[in-house]
């Protein structure tokens, strides 16, 4: 519907229309679609936002939050991200480096705190913007949930951790990267990592959220499900929202940053997320709270090299949307699925999150998570 308003002044009556982004006919097609799409494959829920004109249009929950109870899901639930997670890291490394605290050449050994070389190529420098791009030459062969694996002296097996070619020359996705990261912010600010992202990130853009278990309302988090194809049925996945109690109570600042996962345990809901997601759309600012400059928000979004189009912890693939330049980053950890994606230009952007859902996937994309971004694209954007 259509709302008028009407000034006079000076004895001309001035009328201004003012029209909705999107119509009620579009946001139930939309929905129509998505439980099309829920229908026709396995998906134990799904949280999407959608923005548009810079504007957030559209934010619905649709499936459940608990199959026990058969609790619906709702916006307010948060999830485990997984790997968008990693945005948030450099994202706060980006605001250090603004600081001047740290530089992304400088030579990670420095920083984290034990000697990092390829054993292979001893003299070649890994620097954090190696680390941030994933063209460190490091692997995950030998686990990343603890910085042990690759620490010298506490692993005879460190050198597994690095691959055979020479940091800078190819891309490898590596989740130890985004874990010694965030080991790299707790070391340089001073603060536990968890408290950092929220005191620099979280808080300044009022959203709700964080990587530390107990200091959430666990009334608000979505069960996370593992679909297993062959038996055709969902099982949960408790691991998700470990609270590892023990382990942060025995916490070493500077090296037990891991235990919250740096690298994929950002717990936050589809609208919040959306609303960070603005934040990089805008380059850094969102609702007048500046977050990272102009520059650092372009850098993370520009690739680093052209060996793969991944700039810091954001990317820019070719692919979820045919004929859409979009950037932002997937995630899948437990049975979640997870995308955030936006064009900067047209100021538009979508978030999807399931809480379990068949994990086929084509060209690198979960099948469902790619049919909602596009279904929620050609009803509410394109339209």
């Amino acid at each position: 519907m259509r709302n008028l308003i009407q000034w006079v002044l000076k004895g001309i009556v001035i009328a201004v229309v003012f029209i909705p982004i999107t119509s009620m006919a579009q946001e139930n097609k939309a929905a129509a679609a998505i439980e099309q799409i829920m229908k026709e494959n396995p998906v134990m829920g799904m949280s999407v936002a959608v923005i548009k004109n810079n504007k957030m249009i559209y934010a619905q929950s649709f499936g459940l939050k608990d199959a026990e109870t058969k609790t619906p899901l709702s916006n307010e639930n948060i999830f485990r991200i997984a790997s968008i997670s990693k945005s948030f890291s450099a994202t706060a490394i980006m605001q250090l480096v603004e600081d001047k605290k740290i530089s992304l050449d400088q030579d990670v050994s420095e920083l984290i705190g034990f000697k990092m070389r390829n054993p292979k190529f001893p003299e070649t420098v890994i620097t954090l913007r190696l680390m941030l791009s994933h063209l460190s030459s490091i692997n995950d062969s030998q686990g990343y949930f603890s910085l042990d694996s690759i620490n010298p002296t506490k692993s005879e097996n460190w050198y597994k951790c690095y691959n055979n070619y020479e940091p800078g020359k190819k891309y490898e996705y590596c989740n130890l990267n985004f874990n010694m990261i965030g080991t790299i912010i707790e070391k340089v600010s001073g603060e536990r990592f968890d408290n950092y992202i929220q005191n620099h990130i979280l808080k300044p853009l009022q959203l709700y959220g964080g990587y530390y278990v107990n200091e959430l309302d666990k009334s608000k988090f979505a069960t996370i499900y593992e679909y297993q194809p062959d038996a055709a049925k969902f099982v949960v996945s408790p691991n998700a929202y470990a609270p590892r109690t023990t382990e942060v109570a025995a916490y070493q600042m500077g090296y037990s940053t891991p235990i919250f996962s740096p690298t994929g345990g950002m717990k936050i809901s589809a609208k919040d997320l959306a609303t960070y997601m603005m934040m990089h759309a805008n380059y850094g600012k969102y609702n007048g709270v500046r977050i990272i400059s102009k520059k650092s928000s372009k850098l993370m979004q520009t690739a680093v090299s052209d060996i793969e189009p991944y700039g810091f912890a954001l990317e820019t693939p070719g692919s979820i949307i045919d004929g859409q330049k979009m950037i932002g980053h997937t995630g899948s950890a437990y049975g979640l699925f997870s995308a955030m994606f936006f064009n900067p230009q047209e100021k538009y952007g979508i978030v999807v999150i399931s809480n379990g859902c068949h994990p086929g996937e084509t060209s690198g994309y979960n099948n469902v998570i790619r049919k909602a971004v596009n279904t929620l694209y050609e009803n509410l954007i394109a339209n």
